[in-house]
């Protein structure tokens, strides 16, 4: 009895409400070559007292109950019970003599699809087993879903994340890296492309340091000259260089003392800088320019660079030994464009509650491809807050250009009646597979479908 009931368990599951055993024993036969477990309801309560003590995957619903109705008001019934306690399970519809109508509607309130009795044993089939590898994959989803809930919860509650948003596995493996190498005392390197967060990365491994109460100074070593970065590093003495003030200037590892000091875009810094840097990291010990005093400081040096620096250093413009030195631990920030699960949390927390996404605003977020990063996305939603209406973001106020991998076009492109036709032939008329390759819900399939004049049996 053991192994049955494991069997079971490990069988997906349909449901058959029907009033009609004929039907019960036929889908059983039909779907049992198919290794799905069919389980058999002859009215609606019967069928929802099923799904309250059994797990069940997909539900095959007939309209009518009682002899001699043909409304479809039983199986509307039915359906919104089921839906109001099973939101996520999908049902297919069984239709006679109930108006095309009404399963049309239930489609667009959440009904997976409908057939018509006598139904096509291919096309029920096909439908079947597609809507239940799709339940399967939003079950994996949930559940992942779920663990990366967990696990983020977990590393709010150990570590100091800065505020930080995201959503994709990613960004959270480079987070949880940077917490973990944060308390020990030695050089991080962020590499990455301009505008993914690096500077953030490297305040989240301040703020979990030994030394997150110290101060965090930040110099962009590819925004100044290079005449200036190295009394920008190590300050200077009055009258060290042309136009240097007749006051000593500390320079950013001073300023940094007992704290971190970022160094942002550090292949911009010239050989000379560099030699100087490596000796701080070494020993602690520089001198102003100007000056023959030798200086102590205790500094946490974190460094982050878009550039290749293996790159450089063969072509002699970076130093191997100070790379090594940098390069203790490497924190790789992978483009937005390969973190998609972050592009809509970091959305809604630009537009602030100042506005929000509709459907098409969220389709046109995430098949952008974001060659300008997280500053591109900031960008953009400033750029579409002022120009929405109503609060309403739209794909048209984020004016983003965007084709998906297959080279369709990005979700707000709107199919005409060639293509719909053309998907529906490639499906063999299974609504939920033709949708899927438009790109589209099944309930927005039979939406333009209506609207194009085309039927399901089309």
């Amino acid at each position: 009895m053991r192994d049955t009931d494991s069997k079971h368990e490990s069988m997906r599951t349909v449901l058959v409400i029907d009033d009609n055993p004929t039907v019960g024993t036929s889908l059983d036969l039909l779907f049992g070559l198919r290794e799905i477990r069919t389980l058999h309801a002859g009215s609606p309560d019967e069928g929802l007292g099923v799904l309250a003590r059994e797990e069940v995957d997909l539900v095959v619903q007939d309209m009518n109950f009682t002899s001699d109705t043909t409304s479809g008001d039983e199986g509307v019934a039915l359906f919104r019970a089921i839906r109001e306690r099973h939101p996520d399970l999908p049902i297919v519809l069984l239709t006679a003599w109930t108006h095309l109508e009404t399963a049309v509607e239930l489609v667009k309130a959440g009904a997976a699809d409908y057939m018509a009795k006598p139904w096509d044993d291919h096309k029920l089939v096909a439908t079947v087993e597609n809507l239940l590898e799709l339940a399967e994959a939003t079950r994996e989803v949930a559940r992942f879903r779920d663990e990366r809930r967990r696990r983020r919860k977990a590393l709010d509650a150990q570590y100091d994340l800065r505020g930080l948003v995201f959503a994709s596995a990613a960004t959270e493996r480079v987070v949880e890296l940077a917490c973990q190498v944060a308390r020990a005392d030695i050089p991080v390197l962020i590499t990455g492309p301009n505008g993914a967060g690096k500077e953030r990365i490297a305040e989240i491994i301040q703020a979990n340091s030994a030394v997150r109460d110290g101060p965090f100074v930040t110099v962009n070593c590819g925004a100044l000259p290079s005449e200036l970065i190295e009394a920008e590093l190590f300050g200077a003495d009055p009258g060290a260089y042309t136009g240097a003030a007749n006051k000593a200037r500390e320079g950013r590892f001073e300023l940094a003392d007992g704290g971190t000091l970022f160094l942002d875009e550090i292949g911009n810094l010239p050989l000379a800088g560099q030699a100087k840097l490596l000796r701080v990291l070494e020993s602690g010990q520089f001198e102003r320019l100007g000056s023959s005093r030798t200086r102590k400081v205790k500094v946490r040096v974190v460094s982050a660079t878009n550039a290749d620096l293996p790159a450089m250093i063969r072509e002699g413009r970076f130093r191997e030994d100070l790379y090594y030195r940098l390069n203790v631990i490497e924190l790789r920030l992978p483009p937005l464009a390969q973190r998609i699960d972050d592009v809509i949390p970091l959305a809604e927390h630009f537009l602030a509650g100042t506005a929000r996404l509709d459907d098409s605003a969220r389709a046109a977020l995430t098949a952008h491809a974001w060659p300008g990063n997280v500053r591109e996305l900031k960008n953009a939603l400033q750029r579409a807050a002022l120009l929405c209406k109503d609060g309403v973001v739209t794909s048209r106020d984020l004016g983003l250009v965007a084709v998906r991998g297959n080279g369709r076009a990005a979700p707000d492109a709107e199919p005409d009646r060639e293509a719909i036709e053309q998907a529906l032939r490639n499906a063999r008329g299974v609504i939920s597979q033709a949708a899927a390759e438009l790109g589209l819900s099944r309930q927005a399939l039979y939406r333009r479908m209506e609207k194009a004049g085309l039927r399901a049996d089309g």
